[in-house]
């Protein structure tokens, strides 16, 4: 049975011709209005189908959900029915997860192939996407308009331009304004954030698709040095500890000219309650001395836990919440953006989303993480990267001999298995 609802399709489980209500239970972060959105989908989806969905409230922190979730799969815990997974989680949660191959083989082909393949775990498609995602530059329009200063292209112009404005703009009286915040706590996040950093710089990207090593060498090393410099000079020295949601604090209350975030941030920065609404825009991360911009594939998706004892009802919740439908109603409520490359050029998206068309070329360039070489393993690596990222921030060694021990480290894990 289908039926269609505020736009949506939406498929109904269909036991001996009737629809059989079933409970449903599915996790989701906190981040901006991620649950307001979900919400919002799952009130819709239930009274089409008739079954009942709760929301499992997790952590902002996607380091403190992967460790949540370990536990849970690891103890074949049966409450939790649908897992709203990272795009780099699919190769160490595979064995715990449904595989959903034969049940999305009418659909999966309108998704985009490089986010399919990096949920598919050796022939086993884990999870679908529900979302991708790739980072911007957030700049405050007005501030680079009054000082006649351009958008910066480069993290050099932007260091200059962040200190320039910052300095002007404080002793004019607003002495809380910062020139750049970012994510520099030790967790996830700080991941792509140094990834991105590197990778511009011609740094490489931590490890080879091949599986290579190749985070130490002196570009990496100097990327990471000039990271440090921005520390209590153009950023506040508790950037160490900012996560998504402290950046974002920070930028929407107005006290910061730069930042790096997520789409997301981008209507909650346009909220009508926003002191800064209309008074900024985005544009591509700046480039290294590589000469390139890299902003790190992000993005979530949907898996059904093999412990649930409502699999296919959990099936039919994951197909509506990938559709093409659903994808462009996040897109268009919050900035989301889609999986379905066709939905870039849709003509309402496109109308009243502009940012989601012009990020296209962004997400479909996108630098991954190195999940997919280092499998079960990526957790460990990526920790050991994000403390070196923290530490060097932190002015707790230099960026050259944290590189190097982190090299170390990341050998004695490759022995171990990868």
């Amino acid at each position: 049975m289908f039926k269609r609802l505020a736009g949506v399709l939406v498929t109904g489980v269909l036991l001996g011709g009737v629809a059989q209500a079933e409970e449903l239970s599915i996790v989701a972060g906190s981040i901006g209005k991620d649950i307001e959105e979900l919400r919002l989908q799952l009130d819709a989806f239930e009274k089409a189908s008739g079954h009942k969905v709760k929301i499992v409230t997790m952590p902002a922190s996607a380091t403190d959900q992967f460790g949540q979730y370990r536990l849970w799969l690891s103890a074949g815990n049966k409450d939790i029915d649908v897992y709203r997974t990272d795009v780099v989680w699919a190769p160490q949660l595979a064995a715990s997860f449904v595989d959903l191959s034969d049940a999305m083989k009418d659909v999966v082909g309108q998704h985009s192939p490089s986010v399919i393949a990096s949920q598919t775990v050796n022939g086993k498609l884990v999870a679908m996407p529900m979302f991708s995602d790739a980072p911007a530059l957030y700049y405050r329009k007005d501030l680079l308009e009054k000082y006649g200063k351009p958008v910066p292209t480069t993290w050099t112009e932007l260091a200059a331009t962040a200190k320039e404005i910052q300095d002007a703009e404080r002793a004019a009286g607003q002495p809380q304004l910062n020139g750049y915040v970012f994510q520099g706590a030790a967790y996830e996040g700080t991941t792509c954030a140094g990834l991105e950093l590197i990778a511009s710089n011609g740094g490489g990207d931590i490890v080879s698709p091949q599986g290579d090593i190749t985070v130490n060498n002196p570009k990496a090393a100097e990327a990471l040095s000039m990271a440090h410099g921005w520390v209590g000079t153009i950023a506040p020295k508790g950037v160490l500890g900012y996560q998504e949601e402290d950046a974002r604090g920070v930028w929407q209350t107005g006290n910061a000219v730069f930042m790096r975030n997520w789409p997301y941030a981008y209507p909650l920065g346009n909220g009508a309650d926003s002191p800064i609404k209309g008074k900024f825009e985005v544009a591509p991360l700046p480039a290294g001395a590589g000469g390139k911009s890299a902003a790190c594939l992000g993005g979530w998706n949907l898996a059904v836990s093999k412990y649930s004892t409502h699999q296919q009802a959990a099936i039919e919740l994951v197909r509506y919440l990938v559709s093409a439908e659903a994808q462009k109603q996040r897109a268009l409520l919050n900035v989301r953006l889609p999986s379905i490359p066709a939905l870039y050029q849709d003509p309402d998206i496109v109308a009243q989303q502009p940012l989601v068309a012009r990020w296209k070329d962004v997400f479909e360039n996108a630098t991954p993480r190195p999940s997919a070489p280092t499998k079960t393993r990526y957790n460990e690596v990526s920790q050991q990267f994000w403390t070196t990222v923290n530490r060097t921030l932190a002015g707790q060694g230099d960026a050259a001999s944290n590189l190097d021990a982190l090299d170390k480290q990341l050998r004695r894990l490759k022995r171990n298995d990868w």
